[in-house]
């Protein structure tokens, strides 16, 4: 489905409506209150010990944002989307495979000519035999960048959906996975604007629904992005 969307094309047919969805706000974030600037200065926060200018960048809300399906547009055919990530990757796979116990999940990176999954990047799956906790598996690739996106996304699964037996909620999962994946992926530097993570499938959810699965990527994109810290710092 989500292949399937792009954003405001000069090419959209007459007449048709733009499916309105949910996307991430990342700007300079301040380090106490966690606001923008604008909202930081509005605000009761009175962190002033670094100016807003050297701050980290951070998920600071959500905007709306139109999308149109490719059968609302005419012209020429959409390339396909390239989701991999990219980007000076550094340490940050040995950094999350070495955060794997602080977030109680098992992991193992395996090589292309033993992987037995298809096309899957990555899967999270069973309890692992060893010290059941969830398993998580990615498929060995060149691209650090695009490998350490894969192992975020999983990771986002063994954190949020691993305990959900529910079908129908998959499409619904792999977008918050993949939020997750993009959210901390720019916080860490990489380009993951490809992440075809947008919130359309959404689009029939509660209100009540939606904040409640806004919260979970933020919670969860929040508690990656401290263990990454946390062991940067030891």
């Amino acid at each position: 489905m989500f292949d399937r969307l792009v954003g405001a094309d000069p090419h959209v047919q007459e007449g048709e409506s733009a499916i309105w969805i949910w996307a991430p706000i990342i700007t300079k974030q301040c380090p106490e209150c966690e606001n923008s600037p604008n909202y930081h200065e509005d605000s009761d926060c009175g962190y002033d010990e670094t100016p807003p200018e050297e701050w980290s960048e951070g998920l600071v809300g959500f905007k709306p944002a139109p999308v149109f399906d490719i059968s609302q547009t005419e012209g020429e055919p959409l390339p396909d989307l390239d989701t991999e990530a990219t980007g000076d990757a550094g340490d940050l796979v040995e950094q999350l495979t070495a955060a794997a116990d602080d977030l109680g999940v098992t992991v193992r990176i395996i090589p292309a000519n033993e992987w037995t999954h298809g096309e899957a990047k990555g899967i999270c799956e069973q309890l692992s035999l060893i010290d059941m906790q969830p398993r998580v598996e990615v498929r060995d690739r060149e691209n650090d960048a695009d490998l350490a996106r894969t192992l975020v996304h999983e990771y986002a699964h063994a954190l949020l959906h691993f305990d959900v037996d529910d079908d129908t909620e998959r499409s619904k999962r792999e977008v918050e996975a993949e939020a997750v994946a993009y959210v901390v992926g720019r916080y860490c530097g990489l380009d993951t604007s490809g992440s075809a993570f947008y919130l359309a499938a959404w689009e029939s959810d509660d209100p009540e629904v939606v904040r409640e699965r806004l919260g979970r990527i933020s919670r969860t994109a929040e508690e990656l992005i401290d263990v990454l810290e946390e062991r940067l710092a030891r």
